[in-house]
């Protein structure tokens, strides 16, 4: 029952084929990354070993299923976080060891737009904070570099994704329906 309601929700909400992206933002943000060509392509079953080329992804191939945007205390399944990415979320990660602090800091920015904007630890990147939108990305050092609210108030619900429109907070997957989606796809 719980992945009928998944797949229903997916098929709603999302084509999974060619779309009309705009073309990428020139970017106003210092030194905000931009990324082109992402494929918009929905995973098959044995596709969710997909690797990224940036780390957090900034777009490409993904699960059918979209993760809600708030606040998390784990990891996210990237698959999931990236088709978040293209209904024009944004995908706060900071390094697992930031202090408790600036963890609390980091998830406050949900409140600047609680539809599309998404926290979430994350290991191995190269920044302690990052900002990620479809095909964007700016690297922080601290959580209070400007720069992290000015790319969340330029981007989230954007359509650099393609999908603007389809909201994530109120309509996307809770974290345990995107796992045992994408489990039952591997």
């Amino acid at each position: 029952m719980l992945t009928a309601a998944v797949i229903m929700l997916c098929l709603a909400g999302c084509s999974g084929g060619k779309k009309q992206v705009s073309p990428a933002p020139s970017p106003t943000i210092a030194d905000v990354q931009v990324f082109t060509d992402l494929s918009h392509r929905h995973l098959q079953k044995g596709e969710y070993d997909i690797i990224y080329p940036q780390s957090p992804p900034v777009g490409g191939a993904h699960s059918p299923v979209w993760l809600k945007c708030q606040v998390y205390d784990s990891e996210l399944p990237k698959v999931n976080a990236v088709h978040s990415l293209e209904h024009g979320g944004i995908w706060v990660t900071y390094l697992p060891t930031l202090p408790a602090a600036q963890v609390a800091t980091l998830g406050q920015l949900v409140g600047l737009n609680t539809e599309f904007v998404m926290v979430s630890p994350y290991a191995g990147q190269t920044s302690p904070v990052m900002v990620t939108a479809w095909g964007l990305q700016l690297q922080a050092q601290t959580v209070d570099d400007p720069r992290i609210v000015q790319f969340i108030r330029t981007y989230a619900g954007g359509n650099q994704g393609g999908e603007k429109g389809v909201g994530c907070a109120s309509t996307g997957a809770t974290l345990q329906q995107a796992l045992s989606f994408d489990a039952q796809n591997q």
